[in-house]
């Protein structure tokens, strides 16, 4: 039985993807794809194999593969070993967009040190528009020297006190769809890491604000998953909070980084078992390891513990994001930074933040009305 043949129009139906005939022909001049067979009328056929190969240009496009490099790709022989190639492909892909997010962190730097600074800080009105202009000339072309720039505004900068909440109104993004409390939460975050892009990565479900002011007035336990987690923990505030009980998953004093923590909690299983132990209704705060994320997630699953809420925020490369994933489809309530950011530190600020907002305002409830949204909307 001969190979059915599909036209070019029925080649792009096959694949998706937004793939349009123009850039199948497009992909042919760059010898991307390989000369079609033609039909007796002339028109160009494809097979099976063609259309396999097309599912993988658009899939590597997607990716963010420029298409030199996906021509690269596409030439690996295989009889060689494919998978060391492609690594190295993904390799200089990686690179290639970490030049580039060097080169827009350093644009958006200059720029948050122009737009962050206080009343104080600036000068005349007309003066500060004129070095906005300056400095987008000087970005064009590669950012430039903004020695001159920085040497008349620095100048008085040591008169008086950086007035953060002052900058941060300049610099963070539209949050009129968050609420006050989680306005101030997502504004002590960015303080604590000097990162204003975090903001777009905090994730946070609904009902978590809710139900940790819940759990925190009722004197829940607290959790965190080394020592150096719980050190950051306002204890001065916690201690207004009766029966709010501070305990260390990992209780080793020694272990003070991700590593330690991950190979700890990895190579002893008293640590898994007190895990199972904490108490219902408990506060998790997880800064750095991400297997102690998804071994929580996992008795979550199992119905082994219930806490009321789980700080997830371990640094890692590749667990980390994969055990936020996880925390983020448990279904318990959460807070969390996609990716690869968080740390210990962030972890602790996050349950400070609620800590300080339930003592300060304990009558607020602007939360409920935003959680409400988000489920209707």
């Amino acid at each position: 039985m001969s190979e059915q043949h599909l036209t070019i129009k029925e080649l792009t139906e096959a694949v998706g993807g937004g793939i349009t005939p123009r850039m199948v022909r497009h992909y042919h001049q760059l010898g991307l794809m390989p000369p079609a067979q033609r039909s007796s009328s002339n028109y160009r056929l494809y097979s099976e194999s063609d259309v396999q190969r097309l599912k993988r240009i658009v899939a590597l496009k997607q990716q963010g593969f420029q298409l030199a490099h996906v021509q690269k790709i596409l030439e690996v022989n295989p009889q060689e070993d494919a998978a060391q190639t492609l690594t190295a492909q993904l390799q200089q892909q990686y690179r290639s967009l970490v030049q580039q997010l060097a080169h827009l962190r350093q644009t958006a730097s200059a720029l948050e040190s122009l737009l962050g600074r206080d009343r104080h800080c600036q000068l005349l009105q007309a003066e500060a528009l004129a070095q906005l202009r300056l400095f987008e000339v000087e970005t064009q072309s590669g950012l430039g020297e903004l020695e001159q720039l920085w040497h008349g505004l620095d100048a008085s900068v040591s008169n008086h006190p950086e007035k953060f909440q002052e900058s941060l109104q300049q610099l963070l993004p539209d949050l009129s769809n968050r609420s006050e409390i989680e306005v101030d939460l997502i504004a002590k975050l960015v303080l604590a890491c000097g990162d204003v892009s975090l903001c777009h990565f905090l994730r946070m479900s609904p009902e978590a604000i809710a139900l940790a002011r819940q759990s925190l007035s009722a004197g829940c336990q607290i959790v965190g998953d080394i020592s150096v987690v719980v050190a950051a923990l306002d204890q001065t505030r916690l201690a207004h909070l009766p029966g709010c009980q501070v305990e260390t998953l990992i209780n080793d004093p020694h272990i003070t980084n991700a590593d330690e923590a991950e190979q700890a909690f990895w190579q002893h299983h008293s640590f898994s078992e007190r895990l199972q132990q904490v108490a219902d209704q408990s506060i998790l705060v997880i800064g750095y390891s991400p297997s102690v994320l998804m071994s929580a997630c996992v008795a979550i699953e199992q119905g082994q513990i219930q806490p009321a809420l789980v700080i997830g925020m371990p640094i890692g490369f590749s667990h980390a994001p994969a055990a936020k994933r996880q925390l983020m489809r448990s279904g318990i309530p959460y807070i969390t930074i996609e990716g690869t950011l968080g740390g210990g530190l962030l972890a602790a600020v996050a349950l400070n933040a609620l800590v300080a907002s339930l003592l300060e305002k304990p009558d607020c409830h602007c939360y409920l009305n935003f959680a409400s949204d988000r489920f209707t909307n």
